[in-house]
């Protein structure tokens, strides 16, 4: 394959108007010098960051002392156990549920269907995003109109589970069955079956049609698209399509929820949720009460992966309670889990592109059609992000466009899950561009990174949807390269040796990778610090762990501001009524957003702990530092200590202060993290089987504040991808029953199955982070379906282009090369 050299003036070449526009809004960003954010320090000066400091609820959950949801059972002595009935049908109208025989039964408490007073019927998004939710508001608490099979229409509350599973078998339900729609390509068509009447749906999204089965249609472009198509010679655009399916997100915890009322007659939920804050307004709005009315808990939680980033279950649970009047806990079933929940979406997607005689990217055209199920949350975002996460990776291509149709199906329905359409994405764009290397023999390596994104950039593909310029982001931290080169290192790019055997090739594949560090212009965090008299402190913060370790990043940071230790901080987090104000834990904001809100607040009650040393010092404040769990002088290298001025703050006999600190963080910034997925693979020619040898895998997530946590984070994600890219997926028959309602059915890899990994961190700074970190979590969930549909095509030139990739796939692509 020829080589080829990177041109870091590769776009200075545009139309007239294009460069003056390009230069004009380069101008309007400010320098990292005049952006307000982030001390950079030198490793030698770190105290607390760059440290593995010990996740701190780690012991806990080994030695089975962490509490659940499930675990605050105890103090209810009359909790109430619910059940959910679920539709039996994929489409049609609940016409009658005969309940008599199950209220009957002894140790029943109630027994609710959507006709009900107590149940609202008022229509809503489950989407847990900020207000007014960017989701159509589409579902009801119980459903006369069902829409897939698993669809809730009644619930039920007794003694036990035991005794409420005997009473949802007692129910008996009639149905009016209506024609159902499976195929999403078929969905639009004007006959097909129509799951929505418009009216039945508020707050629409941009190019909804529900007579044609449309939640949204979308669709954005820079440049002249055909025009660059047009003058490209017919050999030099090449076009491929992708497929991808469900995933679910396999949570070790599943959905669950306690409601009950407190002793002032205020209604509590202890629950396991991503977006406290969002679930208190949603529950409000649904059933008519005061926002201080409702208080919401989360306790630790067994994962997330944005299925808790749902009021996937609260409602059903608050109204079991009130129709009970006893506290309810709802647990979710692993087989609920699996076909009633919540789901990564379904994909197709067309990708096209142009390339010059030198290998330079002339257009972009991204295409997906997204299969949102039965209803519509998080639909039209989700596909959103198709285009606008892989798409930055090139932001000097002057023509692309993206388009978009997300449609409704009589099947279960695709909500957020980590990545949040970007695995999709990623697959189709990185896949493609491998593709694309080697159909005009470039080397697949040194045509991305000819093509790729590099500090100082302008990113306007990431605002392709939106109408102005608000949102264009400029590059200011990018470790892209160094990742794709020790990547290579890492796997041994240029040292791989074939197998002895003539019918097995080895090969290696790779893709670059990037995402978000928040929504930009649509976050909030919020923190608070109390110190204590002895130089201790509370930090109180909204922001919610989901089990990545962010109470110990947030105790970190903090210490780094305070020069105190971590362990002096106790951190309180995600209660509604005691910690401020927090979006939740997703799109990868806890570290830049809530992280700098921390940040922030310890800042504010540094300053007064500096007031304090300077009247206890009598030194000026501009002379003074903290650290070591003190307050010093820089000049006379006198000193007093954090617990000194705790006590002297509280009870001092002139003045008396109770040492606070308050941050908050909202931002339009949204930086992206980078990484590089590599892949080693050894394929048998003769029966498509392969085996993948290692996984590499180098990420810039800026400033690492805790490494280990963000090792952990990687490989995490690199599993889930890896379950994505050769596992996994949902099937139904024909009457769109689930045919997959286990671990064992699904298929999910073990850690007997995974192949050795090596993880990378390349070190960044980005000067709008916290300390100049970045975000992780999503990020490795992106890369291992191209990196291994890639090194399939190395090892055996085939492509394969839908997941997951399987042995017969591999077969029948080398059928169809051989003839």
């Amino acid at each position: 394959m020829s080589n080829l050299e990177e041109t870091p003036g590769r776009n200075e070449r545009p139309d007239g108007d294009r460069a003056e526009e390009e230069a004009t809004e380069a101008d309007a960003f400010p320098g990292e010098s005049e952006v307000a954010a982030g001390d950079r320090k030198s490793r030698d000066e770190r105290e607390h960051l760059t440290a593995d400091v010990e996740k701190d609820d780690a012991r806990k959950i080994v030695t089975g002392e962490a509490r659940y949801t499930a675990d605050y059972r105890d103090r209810f002595p009359e909790l109430a156990e619910g059940k959910v009935i679920r539709s039996e049908i994929a489409h049609g109208y609940v016409r009658d549920i005969d309940t008599s025989e199950a209220e009957a039964m002894d140790g029943v408490y109630a027994v609710i269907t959507p006709w009900d007073d107590i149940v609202p019927d008022k229509a809503y998004s489950s989407s847990g995003q900020s207000y007014p939710e960017p989701s159509p508001w589409d579902l009801r608490v119980l459903r006369e109109h069902v829409r897939y099979v698993g669809d809730p229409i009644a619930a039920i509350a007794a003694t036990d589970t035991e005794t409420a599973d005997r009473a949802a078998r007692m129910i008996d339900v009639e149905y009016e069955e209506l024609e159902p729609i499976f195929d999403p390509g078929a969905a639009t068509d004007p006959d097909a079956p129509q799951l929505f009447d418009p009216d039945e749906v508020e707050n629409k999204q941009r190019g909804a049609d529900y007579e044609r089965n449309l939640e949204s249609h979308f669709e954005g472009e820079r440049g002249d698209v055909e025009r660059a198509f047009d003058r490209t010679d017919d050999d030099r655009v090449i076009e491929t399509e992708w497929e991808t399916p469900y995933q679910s997100h396999c949570v070790p915890e599943p959905h669950t929820t306690i409601a009950h009322t407190d002793e002032d007659g205020r209604y509590s939920f202890i629950t396991a949720t991503q977006v406290p804050f969002h679930t208190r307004r949603q529950i409000a709005h649904l059933f008519d009460v005061p926002i201080r009315d409702v208080r919401v808990t989360k306790p630790r939680i067994g994962a997330g992966f944005g299925a808790k980033q749902e009021m996937a279950i609260e409602p059903i649970a608050f109204a079991l309670h009130l129709a009970a009047d006893k506290p309810v806990k709802l647990e979710m079933t692993r087989r609920e889990e699996f076909y009633a929940l919540r789901f990564r979406h379904p994909m197709q997607m067309r990708m096209r592109t142009a390339v010059d005689e030198d290998g330079t990217l002339e257009a972009m055209e991204l295409y997906t059609l997204s299969n949102s199920g039965a209803y519509g949350t998080h639909g039209m975002t989700v596909a959103n992000n198709v285009g606008t996460k892989p798409l930055p990776l090139y932001p000097r291509v002057p023509n692309v466009r993206f388009e978009g149709d997300v449609v409704h199906t009589n099947l279960p329905m695709g909500a957020a899950m980590r990545g949040y359409g970007a695995p999709q994405g990623h697959f189709a764009v990185e896949s493609h561009m491998d593709e694309v290397a080697r159909r005009l023999d470039f080397d697949p390596v040194e045509f991305r990174k000819r093509n790729a994104v590099r500090e100082g950039d302008i990113d306007r593909n990431v605002t392709i949807l939106k109408d102005g310029n608000r949102f264009n982001r400029k590059i200011r931290s990018c470790g892209l390269r160094e990742c794709i080169e020790r990547g290579k290192e890492a796997i041994g790019y240029d040292d791989l040796e074939q197998p002895a055997e003539p019918h097995r090739h080895r090969g290696v594949g790779m893709a670059m990778i990037a995402q978000g560090s928040g929504v930009a212009g649509r976050e909030l965090g919020a923190a608070q610090m109390k110190m204590n008299e002895d130089g201790s402190f509370h930090l109180q913060v909204g922001g919610v762990d989901t089990g990545t370790g962010s109470d110990t990043m947030f105790s970190q940071v903090a210490a780094e501001v305070l020069g105190c230790e971590p362990t002096d901080i106790v951190v309180i987090s995600s209660d509604t009524d005691l910690t401020p104000f927090d979006y939740g834990a997703y799109a990868s904001s806890t570290t830049y957003i809530s992280g700098q809100a921390v940040k922030e607040a310890a800042e504010d009650a540094r300053e007064r702990l500096v007031h304090w040393g300077a009247k206890m010092l009598d030194e000026p404040v501009e002379n003074l530092k903290t650290g070591d769990g003190q307050v010093y002088s820089e000049v006379t290298g006198d000193s007093v200590s954090l617990e000194e001025i705790g006590y002297e703050a509280t009870y001092g006999h002139d003045d008396r202060e109770h040492i606070l600190g308050k941050g908050n963080h909202s931002t339009d910034e949204s930086p992206p993290p980078y990484g590089a997925q590599f892949v080693d693979v050894t394929v048998n020619e003769e029966t498509g089987e392969y085996e993948i040898n290692r996984m590499a895998f180098a990420a810039d997530c800026g400033v690492a504040i805790n490494p280990a946590l963000v090792e952990g984070q990687i490989e995490g994600g690199e599993h889930m991808s890896l379950e994505y890219a050769t596992s996994g997926g949902l099937e139904f028959d024909d009457e769109g029953n689930p045919e997959v309602i286990g671990f064992r059915q699904y298929g999910m890899p073990r850690t007997t199955d995974h192949p050795p990994m090596e993880t990378v961190i390349v070190e960044t700074h980005e000067p709008t982070g916290p300390f100049g970190a970045k975000s992780i979590a999503e990020l490795p969930t992106n890369g291992v379906p191209p990196a291994l549909s890639n090194a399939i095509r190395d090892a055996v030139g085939v492509r394969v282009d839908s997941l997951p990739i399987t042995a017969d796939d591999i077969k029948r692509a080398l059928n169809e090369r051989d003839g």
